[in-house]
């Protein structure tokens, strides 16, 4: 199967089952049962995608699709890359793409399939959508944790399309949490705050998986998440306005709410605590703006995306699309020769494969790969015989090919984040958010390199070969 493009969520889940990775969940119950399923399956070896149906307390038809991207394979497909590669070849083959997308601008479609429902005013009722709680001790329930958050700038009418968390707090409101006043959503809401305006805003339940993507990406201010989805996808996205907002909607999405965001200083609500990516709180409940619900608007049968953080090493995305951004600045920099990148541990664990052609070679690849991890407080750089995306690979290189004493260097005052559990209280109370990196030259010595005892493993080569003639016997 060929990387393809797919129209929309459900054609996404269509082809996702189609490679036997779906798997139909009924009777579910939403508060801490969607997400403890959704965590023991991404758990799995073989993580499967879960759809849930019949979910407890609601309508048939009203259902949640979690684990979308988890896996290399859904990663891949998602990219519109063969979901067939091997994980490193797959992402290889993104970092190459990811330096030729050509922006593609979004199309007005003449009719938008998420206004097959709708609800205005004093009949919108958020508790029609089964919005889980996904973990024990989460704040309350989120039915944006893989949905995109849609506002246009004043100044420049810009729209920006990223994935904040939505809260709901009752029939007719939600919170947005746009993390910290940098994020691009925070600054649009400020400048409407400031004139004294009001300013729309809405939330896209079951977004298409390039624009779920898009979501995540860090682009810069006046880049559109929906150009960016249209590059992936080799096609425009299409849109609609808003029938209250007029904001440009994706005609496809699952499910649209829409409103104004009130201005924080005058009206807030407590939002979180909620689990982060790194299997811990981050924060105490905080207050968050808050958005009024005007409409809500809804496929017949709409689908939840569900993206919840997990404890690692389940994450978002199957593909580690930072460590292609890693590989890319290394070449960048004029590190030559470098193989492979991958990240484990959600991101937290950098790994640099090179193939060494001086002394000093990994332990260049290993500073420039620290400068750029966010968070990570272990970065790797192993030899090209060492797969870096298979983390016992890489275990075997640190374990037989660093010596503790020579092999280590610790980076002091490096980039972290206010999600970094291991922050102390007193760096929390001051917004200090750094902390050091570990970088482990798990490379033979160059200096003996040619005399290091030999491997008695297959090449990669070799190893592809009898995958390539055994892997479906071995499969059964």
């Amino acid at each position: 199967m060929s990387g393809q493009s797919y129209a929309d969520l459900r054609d996404f889940i269509d082809q996702v089952e189609r490679l036997g990775a779906l798997r139909r969940i009924d009777g579910a119950d939403p508060v801490c049962e969607i997400g403890g399923i959704t965590e023991v399956a991404a758990g799995l070896p073989k993580c499967p995608a879960l759809l849930f149906d019949a979910i407890k307390g609601h309508s048939r038809g009203f259902r949640v699709f979690t684990n979308a991207t988890v896996s290399p394979q859904r990663a891949a497909l998602a990219l519109g890359i063969d979901p067939a590669l091997e994980p490193l070849d797959a992402l290889k083959e993104w970092k190459t793409r990811r330096t030729t997308l050509k922006m593609q601008a979004p199309v007005t479609a003449k009719h938008a399939l998420f206004l097959e429902n709708s609800r205005a005013g004093a009949d919108a009722d958020l508790t029609l959508f089964p919005a889980p709680l996904w973990h024990k001790q989460d704040g309350g329930s989120y039915i944006g944790s893989g949905s995109i958050v849609v506002m246009r700038d004043p100044d420049s009418g810009w729209i920006n399309a990223s994935i904040y968390r939505v809260q709901v707090h009752g029939r007719d409101r939600v919170t947005i949490q746009f993390d910290h006043e940098g994020r691009h959503g925070a600054i649009i809401a400020r400048k409407y705050r400031e004139r004294g305006k009001p300013c729309p805003i809405a939330v896209v339940n079951g977004p298409d998986p390039a624009l779920f993507v898009a979501g995540f990406e860090y682009l810069p201010e006046g880049v559109c998440e929906y150009d960016f989805a249209g590059a992936i996808k080799r096609q425009p996205i299409e849109v609609v306005p808003g029938p209250v907002t007029g904001l440009p909607l994706p005609a496809r999405a699952e499910s649209v709410l829409e409103g104004t965001l009130l201005p924080i200083t005058e009206t807030s609500l407590p939002e979180g605590p909620f689990g982060e990516f790194t299997g811990y709180y981050a924060a105490e409940k905080r207050p968050a703006p808050v958005m009024q619900v005007e409409a809500m608007h809804w496929r017949n049968d709409p689908i939840l995306l569900g993206s919840p953080p997990m404890k690692p090493p389940r994450f978002h995305f199957g593909l580690p699309l930072r460590a292609a951004g890693i590989w890319s600045n290394l070449e960048n920099a004029g590190v030559t020769d470098v193989v492979g990148a991958w990240q484990h541990v959600a991101q937290l664990m950098t790994v640099i494969a090179v193939k060494q052609r001086y002394a000093g070679h990994s332990k260049r690849a290993g500073l420039i790969a620290a400068a750029q991890s966010y968070m990570g407080r272990v970065v790797v750089t192993v030899d090209d015989d060492v797969d870096p995306s298979d983390l016992a690979d890489v275990m075997w290189a640190i374990t037989t090919r660093c010596e503790p004493s020579e092999s280590v260097d610790i980076v002091r005052n490096a980039w972290s984040s206010a999600l970094d559990p291991r922050l102390t209280v007193e760096a929390r109370t001051h917004g200090q958010t750094s902390h050091s990196k570990m970088i482990i030259d798990a490379c033979k010595p160059f200096g003996w390199k040619d005399e290091f005892p030999q491997t008695s493993a297959l090449s990669f080569d070799d190893a592809r070969a009898i995958k390539d003639k055994w892997m479906p016997a071995l499969r059964g």
